[in-house]
């Protein structure tokens, strides 16, 4: 039963695999191991953005702000939250990038869980610290 079951702390754990906490990513017979979703919990500084846009999405995610202030871009739209609990869902074939106009804390929920999309660690952007 204990195999079945794991314990853990979303920010220690986000800081082993760039913030995944569940998905296809993680080891068969461990229970954050999933073809069905993937959650991420996002600590992104102020200014920080995605490094290049995603493209040709395959999945349909939901992204809800936990704290801070963080902007989603899509084709012709951008969407600020700014409130704890604004959220936004966009489904496939939606492109897409982001921003932490703030330090922020977001909670990604993506499905399925499917390879890709991984930005190389080197090409994260980050603002230039004061």
């Amino acid at each position: 039963m204990e195999e079945s079951v794991y314990v853990g702390n979303a920010g220690k754990d986000a800081a082993l695999d760039r913030g995944w906490l569940l998905g296809h990513f993680k080891e068969h017979g461990d229970p954050r191991h999933s073809d069905a979703l993937e959650v991420k919990w996002g600590v992104h500084p102020r200014g920080e953005e995605r490094a290049q846009w995603v493209e040709g999405e395959v999945r349909t995610a939901l992204l809800v702000l936990v704290s801070g202030r963080f902007r989603m871009e899509f084709p012709g739209r951008s969407v600020l939250l700014e409130e704890q609990g604004d959220y936004v869902v966009w489904g496939q074939g939606v492109d897409h990038s982001w921003v932490a106009e703030d330090e922020s804390v977001v909670l990604t929920v993506r499905w399925p869980s499917v390879p890709g999309y991984a930005v190389p660690r080197d090409e994260e952007r980050t603002a230039p610290q004061s």
